[in-house]
């Protein structure tokens, strides 16, 4: 009897010990395995079952609950339903639309873009959702890639829409825009014709000739390597999202908060999408605010929020408040948070689960940590390598490709080293491409991976699996650089220097030396407010956490870092300008080795590294 009652207390001591993820793991399969259940049986019901009819399920469910709050306004799952319904009417009305067309939508976030988002849905409409910050040139490339018919646009896009407006009238494009008088030629108001438009539901026929394969939208991938590219995201990808978001931990009684752009896949799948499968209310901001970010969150009630890219690291930055853990929000989910704004996100903001995950837009593998394991990005697992077959490859970072064998075949990257993340091409993890853009969606296609003949997705991010097959994301593909012959993971550069405490941002990047091999590191930074640039307070920091090669040897000072509509750094400029004090208006500094220090970088000094008299 004894015997058995320590058994059964060793056993659990055992398990924690030597599996101490057995529990999070085995409730993770549940969670795949719900998922599997739930896309299959939706993917089987007749008529054919879409994010539309899920968003129909949620209004006759609880018509009253508010789906929407915005500003000072709350509009209900009913509301939300008939205001979309106004819309198609008055769309449908139109002479230069019939249904079906694809349609581009330039707006802000704001409740019109989800009733137009709904309205289209219902008339079987494809929907380009356009980049509301963008102009002229880029603006036309973005809605000539979706070959849309009609473009409706927010009212204070008017002057962006005016600039492309001969090019769109040459091509026969329906121009409406949301307000209730316009007097351009060529460009019409629509917000009078809907309010004056019928509420009626629309019919099933108009959406009738809708697949699982049918393109539902187009969204941009951020084009922090230059013009954005239109990923099509078809019917089938989101009745996924539908099954994946149902249980990413938000409940129909959570109240989310969506300050992303709608225009992307964060704010548009995981906040709007994601709402419709839980059946949540939406928060919705204009625009990502740091410093009301709390006050928003405390006014609402707000118990989920999402993060991408830099904005976990904006919320730090924020001067302290006695109030900062007193909130509601107890689920934060998003991508791209480091391991040490992890750390102090949650000292200072309380005991909030964050749940990272890895994803692409246009990707066919995603990874969550479900263990919350602190940086990691994901969990690997047989059960979901079954289920999407991936691989980490050994990356050429010099030759920028990955390191084929006497074969002609990839090498796989052991255990605890960088590898280029592939996954396979198959029916159940498929990759549609780019719209109108064979080139670029062959690029990222991968032939001869393991084996003669097969084929996978590029996803152009360097990746480690430790050896708790925890996957950390490394660096994008570009953004690593050689330097005397070492590989620099700009990443992790950006890491240590914005421990140094006058610096509140650093984005690290190689650039190009006359008659040098590879590139050498540089970095662009913003200070700590009130705090002065300290070349050798800088120095000594670099010098003590970093080896020579790694160092960033130019230092350009930054008012306001540049980001991506999605807070993601952007780097093409900042390479193409090198250090060139020539070009650039911004304080530029050396690090110097003599004077322990960085210092100011002159135009003599610059001269003479061109000519080699100074050695880096």
């Amino acid at each position: 009897c004894n015997f058995g009652s320590v058994y059964l207390l060793i056993i659990p001591f055992t398990l924690k010990t030597f599996f101490p993820y057995l529990w999070v793991d085995i409730s993770y399969f549940g969670d795949l395995l719900w998922i599997l259940v739930r896309f299959v049986s939706r993917r089987r019901r007749r008529p054919f079952f879409f994010v539309l009819d899920r968003f129909l399920e949620q209004t006759a469910a609880h018509p009253d609950k508010p789906f929407i709050v915005f500003e000072n306004e709350r509009y209900s799952y009913a509301y939300t339903d008939k205001r979309s319904n106004k819309t198609a009417n008055a769309l449908q009305a139109h002479p230069g639309y019939k249904a079906g067309d694809t349609v581009a939508l330039f707006m802000g976030n704001e409740p019109a873009f989800l009733f137009t988002w709904l309205a289209l849905a219902k008339l079987g409409s494809p929907v380009a959702l356009l980049n509301h910050n963008i102009r002229t040139k880029s603006l036309l490339h973005c809605f000539n890639c979706c070959k849309a018919k009609v473009l409706i646009a927010a009212s204070e896009l008017k002057d962006a829409v005016e600039d492309v407006l001969p090019s769109l009238t040459e091509q026969g494009v329906t121009v409406l825009l949301m307000t209730k008088h316009c007097n351009t030629p060529g460009i019409e108001s629509f917000s009078d014709k809907v309010d004056e438009a019928s509420d009626a539901p629309l019919p099933m026929s108009l959406r009738s000739h809708i697949t699982f394969k049918s393109p539902a939208v187009y969204i941009y991938t951020s084009g922090t390597t230059g013009l954005p590219k239109a990923a099509v995201v078809n019917q089938n990808r989101l009745l996924i999202a539908l099954a994946v978001l149902s249980s990413n931990g938000v409940m129909p009684n959570d109240v989310f908060y969506l300050n992303l752009p709608l225009y992307h896949t964060a704010g548009f799948i995981v906040g709007f999408i994601g709402s419709i499968e839980t059946g949540s209310t939406i928060v919705l901001k204009r625009k990502f605010s740091a410093s009301q970010f709390w006050d928003d969150c405390r006014k609402n009630s707000v118990t989920v929020i999402q993060y991408i890219g830099e904005v976990m690291r904006y919320l730090c930055s924020t001067p302290k408040r006695e109030n900062d853990k007193d909130h509601k929000v107890r689920l934060a989910i998003g991508n791209g948070i480091r391991a040490d704004v992890w750390r102090e996100f949650l000292s200072r903001f309380g005991n909030i689960q964050i749940r990272e995950f890895y994803a692409s837009t246009e990707g066919n593998v995603g990874f969550v940590n479900y263990a919350g394991k602190i940086g990691a990005i994901g969990r690997v697992n047989f059960l979901h390598r079954r289920l999407f077959p991936y691989i980490l490859v050994k990356y050429d970072t010099e030759r920028d490709e990955p390191v084929r064998d006497a074969n002609g075949l990839c090498v796989e990257a052991p255990k605890g080293e960088t590898g280029l993340l592939l996954s396979k091409i198959t029916d159940i993890a498929p990759f549609v491409g780019y719209a109108q853009n064979e080139e670029q969606t062959e690029k990222k296609r991968l032939r001869n991976v393991l084996k003669k003949g097969d084929l996978y997705f590029n996803s152009g991010d360097l990746m480690r699996i430790d050896k708790d097959n925890f996957i950390y994301f490394q660096d994008r593909v570009g953004d690593t650089f050689r330097w005397k012959g070492e590989n620099v993971a700009t990443t992790e550069v950006s890491d240590i220097l914005t421990i140094c405490d006058c610096l509140k941002e650093a984005n690290v990047y190689g650039v190009q030396v006359p008659g040098h091999e590879g590139r050498i590191g540089m970095a662009a930074v913003t200070g700590k407010e009130g705090a002065q640039f300290d070349g050798s307070k800088l120095y000594k920091h670099v010098v003590s956490y970093l080896p020579s090669y790694a160092r960033p040897r130019f230092i350009r000072v930054q008012n306001a870092m540049e980001v991506t509509g999605t807070f993601k750094q952007m780097k093409v400029k900042l390479v193409e300008e090198n250090f060139d004090p020539g070009r650039i208006q911004d304080p530029l500094y050396i690090l110097n080795d003599n004077e322990k220090s960085y210092v100011p970088l002159t135009a003599q000094v610059y001269c003479s590294i061109l000519s080699g008299n100074t050695k880096l």
